[in-house]
C-alpha cells in the first residue's frame, strides 16, 4: 500500500495539493507502455486500469553444437539472458479527491498510447467526464455499470485462486479462501451499493437481476447521518465498530423474559430493531449503539432478501460487493451473520479480495475484446500488488482525507493457457497446499522467520548468477528491500493474497526477484550440476543392468530419492554440500533406512509385478543428479515396460529446479548415449511437455492446456510427483482419479519433526483410488 506524502494547505478541503508528488515506480508503473485505459468511478472512490506491455529479462538455454569445433566445450549448452515483452494489467484504486492530480500525473507521463477512447463505467462517469476528456485528451465512452460488474467478477475468479473468501470474526484465522472451482457459474451477485441488486450470473454473458432493496448502502449512510450527525461513511462505520446494539435494539428475551423455545428463537436474537427508542425512559441513545443497531438492521434485511433469492433459484453460491462492504470487517460479520442466521449454514456469504475493482476490470474487458482477453489465463503479480488489506474502523477519518491511500493490482498475461489435471478425483474440492498458514500460527511464524533468514543467501545468489551487470547488486538490494517489506506485511495480515503457504512465500520470492531482472539466480549452478551429473549416467544404468529385478526396483526408487536430496533450495543440503555431488551413491547416504516415515514400497513392488501402466505422467523436481541419476533411469524403465512416459518440467525457472528448455537439451543427450530413451523419443512413447508452472510447488488445478490433452489423449493412468515443493508442501492430500506415487525427502528439519519424523525422513506414497483392485495399501501417515 503505496502513500502520498503531503499535507493539503486546507485540511477541510477534498483536493490534492500540487506539491504531492506520486513516483511512477510505485503506483503508476509502465504508464510509458500504457496501451488502452478504463476507468471506474463511483461515490468516493476511482478505480483505474490500464494494460501496458512489460519488458524484462528471461534466462535462455541453447545448446552446444557437439559435432563442431565448439564441441571441445565441456557445457553442455550455453545461457543466455534475453529481453522479453509480456503483458500487465493494472488496477489502481484511489480516492475522487486525488482525481485531478492522477490524471495530470497520467498526462505527464503518457508517451504514447494506441488507444484514442477510455472506456468509463460508474456513477462518477458523466460527472468526471469533461475533466477526463480534457486532461487525457481521450473519449470517454461510457459501459454499463452492471455488465461491466459482472464481466468482472468472472474475470476475478477464473484468474485468482483464493479470490473469494468467508470471513468468520471470532476463528483462528478471520478470512478462510475458498478454493478455484473451474466451473464458476451460476451464482448469485448482491451488489450494495446506494441501494441493493441481486443479480442471477449463468454464464459469461447470461445474466440477469431478479431482485433488489431501495434499502442499502446510501440508507445505512443516509438515516446514519440523521441520528448521529455524522457525515463520513468511514466514521459511521467506526461509531458502529464501537457501538453495542442492545441498548437500542428490542431482543426476544425483553418481551419474553428469554428465549421463545417453541419457535425456536433465542434470548438474544433481534424482536425489534430500535424496539427500545420507543419504550425506555431516556430519550439518548449513544451515537455508537445507534449506528451499531442501524447496521444491523440493514444488513439482516440484505442477508434475509439474499437468502430467499438464493433459495429460490437454487443457488448456493453467494457473493457480496459493492461500496457497502468495501473490505470492512464490522460490515462483512454482520452480513455473514445474518446469511448463516436465516439459512442455518446452508449458504455460505462470500466475499472477493478486488471486490473494489470489478467495474474497472469489466470495462477494461469491454475495450480488449479485440484483444480476447479471455483466451488467455492471468496471474497476480504479488511483487506489484498491494494485496487485501485488513480496513480499520479506528483509522481516523482524517488521516485518510489527508494521506491519499492508494491501492494496487497487477496481473501478467501467461504465456501458456491454464486448466485443471483431467485426473484430479474432485476439482471443486482440490486444495493444492498442505498447510495453512493463515490458520497455524507456529507454522506461520516459522516459515516467515525462515524466508527472511534465507534472504542474505538469495541475494549473494542472485548478484552472482550475474557477475559482469555492475548494477546487479544495486537491483539485488531492491529486491531484498521489497521481499522483506512484502514478509512484514505478511507476518501483520497473512491473508493479503489469499491463504498463505509455503507455495506463495516462494512464489512471491519468485515475482519479487523477476521485478528486479533476475530471471534464474540459479541458472550457473544447474548447468554444473547437469554438465557433472551427464559424465555418470551410463555408468549408473549399467550398475542397475547387473541386478536382478526385485534388487533394481528398490534401487531405482533410492535413486529418486537420493537424487531428490541434493537441493540447493534446501538449507539442510546446502549446508552440507560445498561442491556438486559427483554420484548418486553419494546421496544416498542421507537417506533414511526403511521402514520410512511414509512407506507404499511393498504395495508399490508388488503393483511392478502387474501388468505394466498404459501411461506415466511424471512431474519432476530438480536438475543435476536428481533429474539424470534419479528420475531417468526410472523413466527408462517404464519405457521398458511398454509404459509411455510424459516428463513434466517447469515453464519458467523456480530455484534449481529443472525447466523444460533445460530437459529438452538433457534429454536429447541422454538418448544420444542410451537406446531406450533414443527409441522412446523416436516412436513418441517418452513426451516432454511444459507444466505451465514457474514456481517450486505444483497446482494441479492451473496446469497447461496442452499437458492437460496429451493426459486425456494418452489415457493416463498413472500420476508421479517428486519433490518436496511439489509432493508435501503441495499435493500431499491430492486425490486422483488414477494411481499415484507421490516421493519425497525431507529436507527441512522443522518440518521433518511436525510430520513425525527426522531429517531426511523418507516419503513414499503409493495410492490406489477408491474402487480400483489393489493390494492393500498399510501406510503411515503423517499426523
Amino acid at each position: 500500500m503505496a502513500e502520498c506524502s503531503g499535507i493539503d494547505s486546507n485540511p477541510s478541503s477534498h483536493t490534492m495539493d500540487k506539491s504531492i508528488t506520486l513516483p511512477p515506480d510505485e503506483i503508476f508503473r509502465n504508464l510509458e507502455n500504457a496501451k488502452r485505459f478504463a476507468i471506474d468511478i463511483g461515490g468516493s472512490l476511482t478505480k483505474l486500469a490500464y494494460y501496458s506491455t512489460v519488458q524484462h529479462k528471461v534466462a535462455k538455454v541453447r545448446s552446444f553444437d557437439h559435432t563442431a569445433k565448439e564441441a571441445a566445450s565441456d557445457k553442455l549448452y550455453e545461457i543466455s539472458v534475453q529481453e522479453e515483452v509480456t503483458a500487465r494489467l493494472h488496477f489502481i484504486k484511489f480516492e475522487n479527491a486525488y482525481i485531478e492530480t492522477c490524471l495530470d500525473f497520467i498526462k505527464d507521463h503518457l508517451v504514447n498510447t494506441e488507444t484514442k477512447v477510455i472506456k468509463a463505467t460508474g456513477g462518477g462517469a458523466h460527472k468526471f467526464k469533461e475533466l477526463i476528456e480534457r486532461k487525457l485528451g481521450l473519449k470517454v465512452d461510457k459501459e454499463d455499470e452492471m455488465t461491466c460488474l459482472i464481466k468482472g467478477c468472472n474475470f476475478v475468479l477464473k484468474n485468482i485462486p483464493h479470490e473469494a473468501f468467508v470471513y468468520a470474526k471470532h476463528a483462528d484465522s478471520e478470512f478462510r479462501f475458498q478454493t478455484t472451482n473451474p466451473d464458476i457459474f451460476p451464482y448469485l451477485l448482491v451488489n450494495i451499493g446506494s441501494g441493493v441488486s441481486i443479480v442471477k450470473v449463468e454464464a459469461e454473458d447470461k445474466f440477469e437481476r431478479i431482485g433488489g432493496s431501495s434499502i442499502g448502502g446510501g440508507t445505512f449512510w443516509g438515516l446514519g447521518a440523521l441520528l448521529t450527525k455524522t457525515k463520513r461513511f468511514d466514521e459511521l462505520l467506526q461509531l458502529a465498530s464501537k457501538g453495542q446494539h442492545t441498548n437500542v435494539d428490542m431482543l426476544v428475551k425483553d418481551i419474553y423474559g428469554g428465549s421463545y423455545g417453541c419457535l425456536g428463537l433465542t434470548g438474544d436474537l433481534i424482536a425489534s430493531s430500535f424496539g427500545k427508542s420507543a419504550t425506555a425512559d431516556k430519550g439518548d441513545f449513544s451515537k455508537e449503539d445507534m449506528a451499531k443497531s442501524l447496521l444491523h438492521m440493514i444488513s439482516n434485511d440484505i442477508g434475509q432478501l439474499a437468502c430467499l433469492y438464493a433459495k429460490l433459484h437454487n443457488l448456493s453460491r453467494v457473493y457480496f460487493g459493492g461500496f457497502f462492504i468495501r473490505g470492512h470487517p464490522v460490515t462483512m460479520h454482520t452480513i455473514t451473520y445474518s446469511i448463516n442466521f436465516f439459512t442455518k449454514g446452508e449458504v455460505q456469504a462470500l466475499f472477493l479480495r478486488h471486490e473494489g475493482y470489478l467495474g474497472a476490470i469489466g470495462a477494461f474487458l469491454k475495450g480488449a475484446e479485440e484483444d480476447n482477453p479471455n483466451q488467455y489465463s492471468w496471474g497476480e503479480n504479488y511483487a506489484g500488488s498491494s494485496g487485501l488489506m485488513s480496513v480499520s474502523p479506528d483509522m481516523n477519518p482524517m488521516q485518510r482525507a489527508r494521506s491519499g491511500t492508494f491501492d494496487m493490482l497487477e496481473m501478467d498475461r501467461l504465456e501458456r493457457q491454464l486448466v485443471n489435471l483431467p485426473l484430479l478425483q474432485d476439482p471443486s474440492s482440490y486444495i493444492p497446499d498442505t498447510v495453512d498458514l493463515t490458520e497455524d500460527a507456529l507454522a506461520r511464524e516459522y516459515w516467515l522467520y525462515c524466508f527472511e533468514e534465507a534472504l542474505d543467501g538469495v541475494v549473494k545468489r542472485a548478484v552472482a548468477s550475474q557477475p559482469d551487470m555492475l548494477e546487479a547488486a544495486l537491483r539485488a538490494e531492491k529486491f531484498r528491500q521489497k521481499y522483506r517489506h512484502k514478509l512484514q506485511t505478511l507476518r501483520h495480515q497473512p491473508f493479503a493474497y489469499g491463504s498463505l503457504t509455503v507455495r506463495s512465500l516462494l512464489d512471491t520470492r519468485e515475482h519479487c526477484l523477476n521485478e528486479f531482472n533476475f530471471p534464474d539466480p540459479y541458472s550457473k549452478i544447474k548447468q554444473r550440476e547437469n554438465d557433472v551429473a551427464l559424465k555418470y549416467y551410463q555408468k549408473a544404468v549399467k550398475s542397475l543392468e547387473e541386478l536382478s529385478w526385485e534388487e533394481r526396483q528398490f534401487a531405482l526408487v533410492r535413486g529418486v530419492l537420493a537424487g531428490n536430496v541434493f537441493d540447493w533450495g534446501a538449507k539442510a543440503v546446502s549446508d552440507k554440500c560445498l561442491i556438486p555431488l559427483c554420484a548418486q551413491t553419494d546421496c544416498v547416504v542421507f537417506l533414511s533406512e526403511r521402514p520410512w516415515l511414509v512407506d507404499s514400497y511393498n504395495q508399490w513392488l508388488e503393483r511392478m509385478k502387474g501388468p505394466p501402466h498404459k501411461c506415466a505422467l511424471f512431474f519432476v523436481d530438480n536438475s543435476g543428479v536428481d533429474i539424470i541419476l534419479g528420475v531417468m533411469p526410472f523413466v527408462r524403465e517404464l519405457l521398458s515396460r511398454g509404459t509411455e512416459v510424459v516428463l513434466a518440467s517447469n515453464s519458467g525457472p523456480a530455484l534449481n529446479d529443472v525447466t523444460n528448455g533445460e530437459l529438452q537439451i538433457l534429454t536429447e543427450r541422454i538418448a544420444a548415449m542410451d537406446p531406450v530413451i533414443q527409441a522412446g523419443l523416436r516412436d513418441d512413447r517418452l513426451m516432454l511437455v511444459q507444466s505451465g508452472s514457474s514456481s517450486p510447488c505444483l497446482d494441479l488445478s492451473r496446469l497447461d492446456k496442452v499437458l492437460a490433452m496429451v493426459v486425456r489423449e494418452r489415457q493416463t493412468d498413472l500420476v508421479i510427483i517428486e519433490g518436496m515443493g511439489r509432493a508435501i508442501h503441495t499435493n500431499y492430500y491430492a486425490m486422483l482419479s488414477c494411481e499415484s506415487l507421490k516421493m519425497a525427502v525431507i529436507k527441512n528439519s522443522w518440518l521433518a519433526d511436525r510430520l513425525g519424523g527426522k531429517l531426511f525422513s523418507v516419503v513414499f506414497k503409493y495410492e490406489v483410488p477408491a474402487g480400483k483392485p489393489s493390494q492393500d495399501c498399510e501406510t503411515s501417515t503423517p499426523s
